[in-house]
């Protein structure tokens, strides 16, 4: 079960005891950057946990030019609401911010940052017992590579009240946008039909910050909390829906016909949002995977995914308790969710081949090198500075296993530790490798979308494969099966299908149409009929 805030407020007090003793904190000249600066000022404010205070912000961005804290503020200009975030990070001297862009009128100012799409909500991560400064950026970008939306960043030094506090990371904060999770916007008088069904954001994560609480699963007791609708603004209705929707999706994974791709786990979450998920937990060997800052939403008329992921500070080998420093072994058995999946043949061959296929490319093991070291490249100026004002290189910070005495010691360690960790997953992932299975990349397009009385569907086969096209309703009901594992050869082909069941056309309405290759779900999308 998660701490109540009395004991996670006792905790980081210890935690606060325990590294004051052994951090040095130094005044740092502070003149010109490689990097983007942020300058913030409080008017003698101080800033809290909450709630949050007025302050300025601007921002020194020249691009491929010098940045010098003198220079006019050319990234942003203009006032904020800023307040200190996190929960065990409160217990460092070096603080991370939550901040929002606002008019002077206090207004939502939805605007770029460093080039980032346009918001108004964003996080000033504060790397510290992550002494290569990369770790949550180096897990992002892994999930972006294999086609899934993670938050965005960029490197920064900040100026707080004139005292230079070293590199930050600007960070999208995880909420429903178009730009970030890209879901529709549910309104409070959506509460029936299809209007009800979506979108939802869902986290597992502590209880801090939040001033509402979730629901517990009525199987393994999961505590679920709302993040998209806010706690204080979801209706009783869409509480009921996305409740009911979860619990059923968690008793049909605990189910005897848990692996029925139609009525098993399958019906409610996506499979491959469920793999590629699973992949960057256990690629970092995250030590909080499954149980804390973790994500999944549902849309109108789509099952549940799995993602942003979020918070990998104490990712890639970065804690040194939990069995997590070292490279072998699997996270998910400890999660009650993940361990039933691996049960699942399905999806651990679905896994396993999916892993052969990304090894080839985003995750080989050049490419892992070559990120670490060009981001690591953008630091090796300000890094100095950092550790000048955070005098820790060289001592154990909560929860260290590895400690270097440089920082060139941390990313040798960061490397050397991922590439072995690579390579313990290409030994021993559960399931076996099917090449003829195709993931992501199998080609499919349905059009047009919304339909009247037909629409077509088209698609491409790399081999021969029996193909199945089947209907449902947002309920997850078969309404039909379009194609019934027909034999098609590889190549381009096409169908075009008439909304006529039997002698009763199809009602308005949404739905969803799945597609099998030779019995593995490959390929699923909402469509729309409205005439």
């Amino acid at each position: 079960m998660l701490c109540m805030n009395k004991n996670i407020k006792i905790f980081t007090l210890l935690l606060l005891v325990v590294n004051l003793h052994i951090t040095t904190v130094a005044q740092v000249k502070f003149t010109s950057s490689n990097i983007p600066i942020i300058i913030i000022t409080t008017n003698e404010k101080e800033i809290l946990d909450e709630p949050r205070i007025v302050a300025d912000m601007g921002i020194i961005d020249n691009g491929n030019e010098r940045n010098y804290v003198t220079d006019p503020y050319n990234g942003y200009s203009g006032k904020i609401n800023i307040e200190i975030r996190g929960s065990t990070s409160q217990s460092y001297p070096k603080k991370q911010y939550g901040f929002e862009t606002q008019n002077i009128d206090g207004s939502n100012n939805n605007v770029s940052l460093l080039g980032l799409p346009v918001e108004n909500d964003w996080i000033l991560y504060a790397p510290y017992s992550d002494k290569s400064l990369i770790r949550n950026i180096l897990a992002y970008k892994l999930s972006e590579s294999l086609g899934n939306y993670a938050p965005r960043t960029k490197l920064c030094e900040l100026v707080l009240n004139g005292e230079y506090l070293g590199v930050y990371v600007l960070i999208e904060k995880i909420k429903r946008d178009k730009n970030r999770v890209d879901i529709s916007k549910l309104k409070p008088n959506e509460i029936d039909g299809d209007d009800l069904t979506g979108g939802y954001i869902i986290k597992i994560d502590k209880s801090t910050g939040h001033s509402c609480y979730g629901w517990n699963t009525t199987i393994a007791n999961v505590y679920l909390q709302y993040e998209y609708p806010d706690c204080d603004k979801i209706v009783p209705e869409q509480k009921t829906y996305i409740q009911k929707y979860v619990n059923n999706f968690e008793e049909s994974l605990f189910s005897d016909y848990f692996t029925d791709p139609i009525n098993g786990y399958r019906k409610f979450a996506d499979i491959n949002s469920l793999i590629d998920y699973f992949i960057v937990n256990e690629t970092s060997k995250n030590v909080d995977a499954y149980r804390l800052s973790t994500f999944f939403y549902k849309d109108k008329g789509r099952k549940i995914q799995f993602g942003p992921v979020w918070d990998y500070n104490l990712a890639f080998g970065n804690a040194n308790y939990n069995n997590a420093y070292k490279t072998s072994g699997l996270i998910a058995p400890q999660h009650i969710w993940w361990n039933r999946l691996l049960e699942d043949s399905t999806f651990n061959n679905t896994l396993k081949s999916r892993w052969c296929e990304i090894r080839k490319e985003q995750l080989s093991n050049q490419k892992v090198l070559n990120l670490i070291d060009s981001l690591s490249e953008i630091l090796q100026e300000s890094q100095h500075r950092n550790f000048q004002k955070w005098d820790i290189l060289g001592k154990q910070i909560w929860p260290n296993f590895f400690v270097g005495s440089a920082f060139k010691d941390e990313i040798n360690f960061l490397k050397s530790w991922s590439i072995n960790r690579l390579n313990w997953l290409d030994n021993n992932l559960p399931g076996n490798y099917e090449d003829n299975i195709p993931f992501i990349e199998f080609k499919a397009r349905i059009f047009p979308n919304p339909f009247d009385y037909f629409f077509t569907f088209a698609f491409s086969l790399e081999s021969a494969s029996n193909v199945s096209l089947l209907l449902f309703d947002t309920q997850g009901r078969l309404i039909t099966k379009i194609i019934d594992s027909g034999y098609y050869k590889s190549g381009n082909h096409s169908i075009v299908w008439n909304s006529f069941i039997g002698n009763n056309i199809l009602p308005n309405g949404f739905y969803i149409i799945m597609i099998e290759l030779n019995n593995k779900i490959v390929f699923q999308e909402k469509i729309i009929k409205n005439f």
